[in-house]
Formats: C-alpha cells, sequence, structure tokens
C-alpha cells in the first residue's frame, strides 16, 4: 500500500508550480491527503511522535535556481518528516527574494536561511536550532578566470550580477565592500546565485557577488574555473530555524531527526546523494546550534550602509 501511494501521491507541492488546472489541483489535495493520513500512522508508530499540527511548511533560500533547489531539499525533509512524525512541505518563491517575504509574512514554520539576523527581525522570534556543518564561508566578488578584469577597481561603472536584495553575504556583504571602496556599479539581480552566474558566463555581467560554497559548487557542475577579487572572513553556514508558533514537542522531534541523520544509513544516503547534487563538500550533515554561530551576521547590520540594512 504505502509503494502504491508513493506512486501516485505527486511530489511535495512548491508554490512556484503554476498552470495547473482546478482539476488537477483538486486531485493532488485528495492523494496527498491520504498520502499523508498514511505516512503519519506509519511515522507515529516508528518514532512514537504523534503529528497533532497538520502540515508545517518549510521554506530554504533560494541558492540554486528552482528545480535544483528542491531536488536538494525534498528527500531531506521528506526523510526528517517520516523520521520525526512532524510534516514539513517545501514552500519557495520564484527568487530568494520572494521566498523571504513568505517568511515575512508569517506563511511558513520552518527555514534555512541567513536573512532574519537584522535588529529589526530580531524581534520577529525566529529561534535557530541547527545549521549545516560546512567548511567556513565567505562573501566573494569573483569574474570567469579568463576575464580581462583583474582587480575590484576595474568594475568601477560595469554590470555586476547578484542573487538578489536579500542575499547577505552574496549581496549585502560584498556590495558592502565595493561602496566602502567607492567603486561604483550596476548592480543586477539574477533571482538565485545559479541566475547570477548565467549572467556571468553570458557576459552580461562583467563579475558576480557570491557565497563561496555556492561559487564552488557552481564552478564544478559548469566546469568554469573563476578568479577571485576579494573575499570576506570565514562565514557559517545557513541556519535551521522555527517560527516561534511551533510548539517545542514538535520542534524537538524537527531537531532530532536533522541531526541524526547521519546515524542512520538512509539518511546517510540521502544527505550524501544530495551533497554530490550541489557539490558540497562529502560529508556535510546538519548539526545542533544554539545561534551563537552567527554573530559576525548580527555584527554586520551595526555598520552596514543603510541602504543595506
Amino acid at each position: 500500500m504505502t509503494q502504491m501511494l508513493r506512486e501516485k501521491i505527486p511530489e511535495n507541492i512548491s508554490t512556484t508550480m503554476i498552470g495547473v488546472s482546478a482539476m488537477r489541483q483538486r486531485a493532488r489535495r485528495h492523494w496527498l491527503g491520504l498520502g499523508l493520513l498514511a505516512l503519519t500512522s506509519l511515522a507515529g508508530l516508528k518514532t512514537g511522535y504523534a503529528q497533532d499540527a497538520g502540515v508545517y511548511r518549510f521554506s530554504p533560500v533560494n541558492q540554486y535556481g528552482i528545480e535544483l533547489t528542491a531536488s536538494y531539499w525534498n528527500p531531506i525533509i521528506d526523510y526528517v518528516s517520516a523520521k520525526s512524525g512532524v510534516k514539513l512541505q517545501l514552500k519557495i518563491g520564484r527568487t530568494s527574494a520572494d521566498t523571504t517575504a513568505y517568511v515575512l509574512a508569517n506563511e511558513v514554520e520552518f527555514v534555512f536561511s541567513n536573512h532574519l539576523f537584522s535588529p529589526e527581525r530580531d524581534h520577529l522570534g525566529w529561534k535557530v536550532f541547527g545549521r549545516r556543518q560546512t567548511p567556513p564561508l565567505h562573501s566573494q566578488i569573483v569574474t570567469l578566470a579568463d576575464s580581462s578584469v583583474q582587480k575590484l577597481e576595474q568594475l568601477a561603472n560595469l554590470p555586476v550580477g547578484f542573487p538578489g536584495p536579500e542575499a547577505l553575504v552574496a549581496y549585502k556583504f560584498s556590495y558592502a565592500q565595493l561602496l566602502s571602496r567607492n567603486i561604483p556599479v550596476q548592480v543586477v539581480f539574477g533571482g538565485n546565485m545559479d541566475g547570477a552566474f548565467a549572467q556571468l558566463a553570458s557576459g552580461k555581467v562583467k563579475a558576480v557577488g557570491a557565497n563561496s560554497q555556492l561559487t564552488e559548487g557552481w564552478s564544478k557542475r559548469e566546469n568554469k574555473p573563476v578568479r577571485v577579487l576579494w573575499q570576506s572572513e570565514p562565514l557559517h553556514d545557513l541556519a535551521l530555524m522555527a517560527a516561534k508558533k511551533v510548539p517545542d514537542k514538535d520542534l524537538q522531534a524537527v531537531t532530532m531527526a536533522f541531526i541524526e541523520m547521519p546515524k542512520d544509513p538512509l539518511g546517510q544516503k540521502i544527505l550524501a546523494s544530495a551533497a554530490e547534487l550541489v557539490k558540497l563538500p562529502a560529508g556535510t550533515i546538519f548539526i545542533a546550534s544554539n545561534g551563537s554561530e552567527y554573530s559576525a551576521y548580527r555584527s554586520f547590520y551595526q555598520t552596514a550602509p543603510a541602504n543595506l540594512k
């Protein structure tokens, strides 16, 4: 029966999926509802956690294109849902700014983000409960390895790409560096990091503000070497966070499911496949966090230009 449901139930429904007929929407809700009932019962038997809070929306920032973002996260949140007994469903927008807008509109309950550390967003009550453990990442400004641009000053008055206005590491950190050096550039937003890199590869922009982790992944996936013109001090990878309205028992169950993935052969396999998909380092896992590692993000806002706060 489980196999039958798995074949008929659609994958987690992204809010970016448009143009589906009303009849198909009703059919999907019907099968999803049946599947949730079956999977919830199985999860409750296996873990002892009862899902009594419905479906929680999980919104990771759009670090990659929509399809790649969904392909990375869906297997992970399906696993976490089954292990915790707390159903998570992916909710992403067309761009990283759109996804963050969902968060600020209180439309989601769990996020993977670094967009919530500004003073005005701290009061929203989002709680860090984990983070992805990777080598330190850096804000960067990069160009293609064969570019004639050799230093930042050569970017003056030229188009420079960024993922979007909400991208803390790739946009705010890197653009603040250009402003501090009095290097005016034409800001071009690509919607996500892959979009910005596509603009670089096509010649639409001469450099991009980037997250070093995503630079490395894109360079490996596309086989395009880059030249780093500047990079920041090391930073921690993005945070797993929960809204203050999530009950403690559900948050604890989700936290344990994330951080214990490496202890389970299936969890190990999912993490390894996800890392390979986006070219993260082998052995990338999720670990518990209380948020103290993100002081550098919070400190940024103390000295950042007003238009980047």
